[in-house]
């Protein structure tokens, strides 16, 4: 299982990235071996939504699920690239799976994300 460790997660398997002044978002290499085949993902409108906000939906042959923005702020880039070939999420979940760029209205909020480390150890609970 790939972790990023330059990367804040959630507990619901969604991770974030800073690249300048902004996020790069998606879901962890490990949600994606779960869920299996992605099949299809609604990308987020690009616009303002809370923290803890359902904003995106990714589906696969098992599933679908629902994607919560981490951090309270705006989305100012999806990855077009998702609605022709969604198996990006699989295949390179930290790389070329992400799902958008979110320009966060509350940084500090960050902090509450678990570091690699601790979202690493909370997986391995898991299974």
């Amino acid at each position: 299982m790939k972790i990023d460790k330059s990367a804040k997660y959630c507990k619901t398997h969604e991770w974030v990235r800073v690249e300048g002044d902004l996020l790069v978002y998606g879901i962890s290499d490990y949600a994606q071996d779960k869920i299996g085949e992605v099949v299809f993902v609604e990308l987020p409108e690009e616009e303002e939504f809370a923290k803890g906000e359902s904003f995106s939906v990714v589906e696969s042959v098992k599933s679908a699920n629902d994607l919560y923005i981490p951090v309270s702020g705006t989305v100012v880039e999806v990855n077009e690239a998702l609605e022709d070939d969604p198996d990006l999420v699989n295949s390179d979940a930290f790389g070329e799976g992400w799902i958008c760029k979110i320009k966060a209205s509350n940084p500090s909020e960050l902090d509450e994300l678990l570091s690699a480390e601790d979202y690493e150890k909370m997986i391995s609970e898991l299974d």
